[in-house]
């Protein structure tokens, strides 16, 4: 069994132990891959929580044991075992109508109807190689310009045209009008969910950062839209609470299990103890 090798095994401190490795990630002896073959963080991840609950189902005796090298892809009924043990092993309480009003009065900017802005952009989009500070200086030396009293008013599409990594450049940037749920997270975030949202228009001051990249982001105008009651939506922040209940318990086991595994070539953030949900 290959055992995962950190830099020069001196050390943390040591500057090579960040050096990318060829070892073989496993839980518990099982392969997550082939040798030599790459895989993404996220692909890697997905594969070590499914062999963790693999291996989980076969302690418990809901799954025959399998003599495999590498963890295998699971079958349609075995999917359909792991699921059953999650819902016995991970069982969250239903949120009171309490809970969801003092959610609903915390968050009502996320209960209004029908608001839109009309938006334009520039992207500085992330890629992978990029030099993500020589980027962001570029992003601030355009939106500086574009601030600058004595801006023509063409030079925002003009900007949007040459540099936006975004297909919108090809028409200055213009989003037209879009709503929280046609906006990545963050930009609906900045955009419709702070204090006072709805007195902002013009150039926004400082870039949004999003999963994307950089933005430079301007509103040309605002529907202001209206203000749903909680009967309109109490069912609906039931339904959310409870599934953010679900996801937090469903991390947490997985990282029990994590704690309890021999896990060599991935970090899954393991716990050693019950952890409060």
């Amino acid at each position: 069994m290959n055992h995962t090798q950190h830099g020069c095994g001196t050390g943390s401190s040591c500057g090579c132990s960040g050096a990318r490795q060829d070892a073989i990630a496993s839980i518990n002896g099982i392969a997550l891959h082939e040798p030599g073959q790459q895989l993404d963080t996220y692909e890697l991840k997905e594969r070590a929580w499914t062999e963790l609950l693999r291996q989980q189902a076969i302690r418990e005796g809901l799954l025959s044991q399998r003599h495999v090298l590498t963890a295998p892809t699971l079958a349609a009924h075995e999917q359909q075992v792991i699921e059953a043990m999650l819902d016995e092993a991970v069982q969250v309480p239903e949120p009171d109508e309490e809970a969801c009003r003092r959610y609903y009065e915390a968050n009502k900017s996320r209960f209004i109807e029908g608001r839109q802005v009309h938006l334009r952009h520039i992207l500085f989009a992330v890629t992978d190689g990029v030099d993500v500070h020589r980027l962001a200086v570029k992003a601030e030396e355009v939106l500086l310009e574009l601030m600058r009293k004595e801006a023509p008013p063409g030079l925002f599409p003009e900007r949007a045209r040459e540099l936006s990594n975004c297909p919108s450049g090809a028409v200055g940037g213009d989003l037209g009008w879009v709503g929280p749920q046609d906006c990545a997270e963050e930009l609906a975030n900045e955009l419709f969910f702070q204090k006072n949202p709805l007195h902002g228009l013009g150039l926004h001051p400082r870039l949004v950062h999003s999963r994307y990249g950089l933005h430079i982001v301007e509103v040309l105008g605002r529907k202001r839209g209206k203000q749903l009651a909680f009967g309109q939506v109490g069912s609906r922040i039931a339904t959310e609470l409870a599934q953010r209940s679900r996801a937090t318990a469903l991390h947490q086991y997985i990282r029990l299990l994590a704690g309890r595994a021999r896990i060599e070539g991935i970090d899954l953030d393991a716990a050693e103890t019950s952890l409060v949900q």
